[in-house]
């Protein structure tokens, strides 16, 4: 299981962290992204982490604002946001890397970036 906390309503330029509890798997072992997806919009990717933590890639619309990171000790993945903008508005899921690829999507939470 997937689960997503730490969302909410914030003023553009403000930050919040996501965390994602991680349960059901050996965390350790399994790549972690986060994804997002607006009303009326296609799902997008925005960060994703190496099982160990070394290699990280983020989406040209987060890069130099999101930072994924992650601590196997307790399996949770994390998203800090800093810089936020009324576009970052969606809600926010973590999902883990598998044989058939991202999937599932866990329960995700809402953040919400006013002008």
């Amino acid at each position: 299981q997937l689960q997503a906390c730490g969302g909410g309503l914030v003023q553009a330029g403000g930050s919040l962290r996501l965390s994602c509890a991680v349960s059901g798997r050996p965390f350790r072992s399994l790549d972690m992204g986060w994804f997002r997806q607006a009303p009326g919009k296609e799902r997008e990717f925005a960060s994703n982490i190496s099982d160990n933590g070394f290699r990280k890639y983020h989406a040209d619309s987060v890069k130099g604002r999101f930072t994924i990171s992650r601590d196997n000790a307790k399996n949770t993945l994390y998203l800090q946001m800093n810089s936020l903008k009324p576009e970052d508005t969606a809600v926010y899921y973590c999902e883990r890397y598998g044989p058939t690829g991202w999937g599932p999507r866990g329960q995700g939470t809402q953040v919400t970036v006013s002008s």
